[in-house]
């Protein structure tokens, strides 16, 4: 829907997604982790689960995307981890 009704912002949004896959230093698994952490810190569950269908596919196991979500216990809580725990495990196993 956001491309459709909002075609030049998509494209803008996809350009910046693109610069930021080509910056250096960290390979790409390790982004897509990073992503899933900040998502879940974010509260963001279907970013979180979608995140984590990519990090798969980047080669990160499941212990990974399920430490990534875990990792934000002691800053966003326990209810920001359980409400994100779920939509990694679905993202990891390819459920959207």
């Amino acid at each position: 829907m956001f491309q459709n009704e909002c075609p030049e912002v998509a494209a803008r949004f996809n350009d910046l997604i693109e610069a930021q896959k080509g910056l250096k230093g960290l390979d790409p698994k390790s982004k897509q982790l990073i992503n899933i952490a900040i998502q879940t810190a974010n509260r963001n569950p279907r970013g979180v689960q979608m995140h984590a269908m990519m990090a798969k596919t980047e080669g990160a196991a499941r212990e990974e995307v399920i430490g990534a979500v875990v990792l934000n216990l002691h800053h966003s809580g326990f209810a920001t981890v359980l409400d994100c725990l779920p939509a990694a495990i679905r993202g990891f196993e390819g459920e959207f």
